[in-house]
């Protein structure tokens, strides 16, 4: 297999071997109401003898929503596709219905503001918003290849050296993201990207989730529908084009116009699947055992109950591999010699208002109690030749559960479930990306596709057992591998890190860009994974990773509690874990978003605020929700860095009230009880009064923090069912503002938080003042503010 999937050296020449076989005209067309079949020529067709002894490849175009097109292309059909494949909703599913037309010069297919024009000669594709032209796949773009091209002739019978490519071309100044979680510079441009999971950290160019989804800065995104090694040159084998390749006969892709970003990704996951709903506490704070420590029943209470007495909500105990025996991972049996009644422990917990999490992985160690079990049912992937397939690369030889085997997964979810049945909530889903190619499924899916696509299989299993026991809404999982269609299981978080500056940029730069996937909830191991983290970064750790969407404080070697840095960390992780308590009702509409929309709760710049060029390159700061800005300190002296958006007015700073004009930079220090934390002009964020849990009446006694009101500003406070619990409508009047209260939670028990501004009347409520705050006690649904 070519490295990269290059086929091109420099722009005339191709590599060695190459052979490209382009449409160069349409030669035969077929309109029907719901798709166009084309037949394309790969050599100028002037007589019947033109058709003869050459290649011709057929298309099949669709659109499966508005705003997408697909397109299908195949070389020889008859050459089998035993999958997996991608659950891509078709236009059946969706109801959607396209408009598809000729006319002499082109084909012409619909679908909302996006058009194709197909034109017949010289062939070329081109993707059109309204009349704009977004890109276009040009004559000898895309093309069917043979690598091992000899005497004008296929040198593998077999077809293993076939590929297909797609290129597209590019804007100036057009930059792209996605490609799932990715480590290193957020922005593509430049960059080979292999969709290959491994297992490979958080400072190589390897990634646990490889996501085939690529979003423009310019609104459009292009979906490549196949969950094999997809190789992506993106501005780097054509610097004036974005291609992807894909081994084999066929090419399936889906192009997406928003017209913006956020839009893509809307589109994108009303066909792959949006995340479910996570339960309320799962949002607060997650402590583990971390993962080679020394601990048993007396060691996690003390870490528990620790927590409590320094006053730090903590929500989920989590209970890394050494919960089961050495060399038996994984049996879902504890370790007797460590926990001889975890039965009880599991209620000292629950006593404690804790959930509790545990970790498994989807091997099968040769020692475990399951594996003779496994073995004679024939559970576990098995090499071609019959032997099941083991290793010793993790645990002595170990196996691998076949989840396409539907008896191996029942069997599976049948063992986890005796945990649920002890009192486990959670399971956090770790590994799942190294999946050997020379094996043989249960179902005869293709080895090369399912290396990536196992993960799929594996977290939606686990996923299935919570949801059915638990009911929906109330699953959730910790996984660390996934594919396009992960997000429906969440939470994901961001793998092995270092801990240091290094591994925190590297982690905020992965849930960036698995954010562009549409992948809705994420987190990452607080102060870092490997190594142990000084007290200064971890209490910079600590602010970031409270204001993420969920939060958990994980190490390899060390436990990370917060009295074993220092004293100041421990109030630094009361105060934000404090604040994040109060932020939920905030952080659940976001969630309701991601759940209903597709949008990621942390947002890149770039998604949120598309139409302010300077947000396309930035990578240290993030949109958390609709209205809130946060710029984590990367810096061991304490300087925080952050650029506030072009727009109408001010951002205002959450702890100090201070004002940042818009569509400007700003370096200043920051101490470690803050962070960059920015409300967007017009935001109104609900507060909720108790900052000890998550899953509290988040309505009762909240407060609407308003901030700098434009004409008109709303806010909105849901029940975890969706229902609208409260709501705040500020509309512009003569002299003021005037508030109005909507929803099932009376007016008289809310407060407003106006910032910074100091009213000279108030009717329909009482006013007091705290800090830069003027605070509105509301004894009417309306309240009329009048200003000096």
């Amino acid at each position: 297999m070519l490295k990269g999937m290059k086929f091109t050296h420099g722009c005339w020449l191709a590599r060695k071997g190459v052979a490209a076989f382009s449409p160069v005209q349409v030669f035969e067309a077929e309109v029907l109401p719901d798709r166009v079949r084309l037949i394309a020529a790969t050599h100028p067709i002037v007589d019947k003898g033109s058709t003869l002894q050459d290649a011709a490849l057929f298309f099949e175009i669709t659109a499966p929503c508005e705003g997408a097109i697909r397109v299908r292309a195949v070389h020889h059909k008859g050459r089998k596709d035993p999958g997996p494949r991608f659950d891509v909703r078709s236009p059946a599913e969706t109801g959607f219905h396209a408009e598809f037309a000729e006319t002499a010069e082109a084909i012409l297919v619909r679908s909302g503001s996006l058009s194709l024009r197909i034109e017949r000669k010289p062939w070329r594709l081109v993707f059109l918003r309204g009349d704009e032209e977004l890109c276009a796949s040009e004559r000898g773009d895309l093309a069917y290849l043979r690598t091992d091209w000899t005497d004008h002739a296929y040198a593998r019978d077999d077809g293993s050296d076939a590929f297909f490519r797609e290129r597209l071309s590019v804007a100036v100044g057009e930059c792209f993201y996605g490609l799932g979680e990715r480590f290193g510079a957020f922005v593509r441009n430049g960059q080979s990207v292999d969709m290959w999971n491994e297992d490979g950290g958080t400072c190589s160019d390897q990634a646990y989730k490889n996501v085939p989804l690529l979003v423009s800065s310019r609104g459009w995104g292009v979906f490549a529908c196949d969950p094999g090694r997809v190789s992506w040159e993106v501005c780097s084998e054509r610097v004036d084009r974005v291609q992807f390749s894909v081994p084999g006969e066929r090419l399936d892709y889906v192009f997406f116009d928003g017209p913006e970003a956020r839009g893509v990704l809307r589109r994108y996951t009303a066909l792959l699947g949006r995340p479910a709903l996570p339960p309320p506490w799962s949002f607060g704070l997650w402590l583990s055992t971390s993962f080679l420590t020394d601990y048993d029943e007396k060691t996690v209470l003390s870490m528990v109950d620790g927590m409590r007495e320094r006053g730090i909500p903590l929500s989920v105990f989590h209970f890394d591999c050494c919960w089961m025996k050495p060399f038996h991972w994984t049996d879902f049996l504890w370790d007797g010699a460590t926990f001889p009644d975890p039965r009880g422990l599991l209620c000292k917990l629950h006593e404690r208002g804790l959930k509790v999490c545990v970790w498994i992985n989807p091997y099968v160690a040769q020692a475990s109690a399951l594996f003779d079990e496994g073995l004679e049912k024939g559970f576990f992937l098995h090499r071609k030749g019959g032997d099941v397939w083991q290793w010793d690369l993790w645990q002595p030889g170990l196996a691998i559960v076949d989840f396409t085997n539907p008896d191996a997964k029942k069997w599976y979810q049948d063992k986890l479930a005796e945990l649920l049945d002890m009192g486990v909530d959670c399971v956090k889903t770790d590994f799942g990306e190294r999946i050997p190619l020379d094996a043989a499924w249960a179902d005869g899916s293709d080895p090369a596709k399912m290396h990536n696509y196992y993960t799929q299989l594996y977290n939606g299993a686990v996923f299935e057992l919570l949801e059915r026991r638990f009911g929906r809404g109330e699953a959730v999982v910790f996984a660390r591998s996934a594919t396009a269609g992960g997000q429906r299981f969440p939470v994901h978080w961001g793998g092995d890190c270092f801990a240091t500056y290094a591994g925190m940029e590297q982690t905020i730069r992965g849930g960036l860009s698995l954010a562009m996937a549409g992948f809705g909830f994420w987190s990452h191991d607080i102060s870092g994974f490997e190594n142990t983290a000084t007290p200064d970064l971890y209490k910079r750790w600590a602010a970031f990773g409270l204001l993420s969407s969920h939060s958990r404080l994980h190490g390899s070697n060390s436990y990370r509690v917060p009295w074993n840095f220092d004293e100041e960390s421990v109030g630094v992780l009361r105060a934000f874990t404090r604040l994040k308590m109060r932020l939920v009702p905030y952080l659940w509409r976001a969630a309701l978003q991601a759940h209903a929309e597709g949008l990621p709760v942390l947002r890149p710049m770039v998604l949120a605020h598309a139409e302010d060029p300077a947000c396309r390159h930035l990578d240290h700061q993030y949109m958390l929700g609709d209205d809130l800005l946060v710029a984590p300190v990367f810096d061991p002296e304490g300087i925080g860095e952050f650029y506030v958006p072009e727009g109408d007015g001010p951002w205002t700073d959450w702890f100090t009230g201070e004002r940042f004009e818009p569509g400007r930079r700003y370096r200043r220090p920051v101490p470690y009880d803050r962070i960059p934390l920015l409300a967007r002009p017009g935001a109104v964020v609900p507060v909720g009064a108790r900052a000890d849990a998550p899953g509290y009446d988040w309505a009762a006694g909240a407060t609407f923090r308003v901030f700098e009101p434009r004409h008109s500003a709303h806010g909105e406070i849901f029940g975890r069912d969706g229902t609208l619990l409260a709501a705040l409508d500020v509309a512009e009047i003569p002299g003021g503002f005037e508030l109005r209260f909507s929803g099932k939670e009376p007016a008289s028990g809310l407060r407003v938080a106006l910032a910074n501004l100091a009213p000279a009347k108030v009717e329909g409520a009482t006013l007091a003042r705290e800090g830069f705050f003027a605070i509105l006690s509301c004894c009417n649904p309306t309240v009329r503010v009048f200003l000096p």
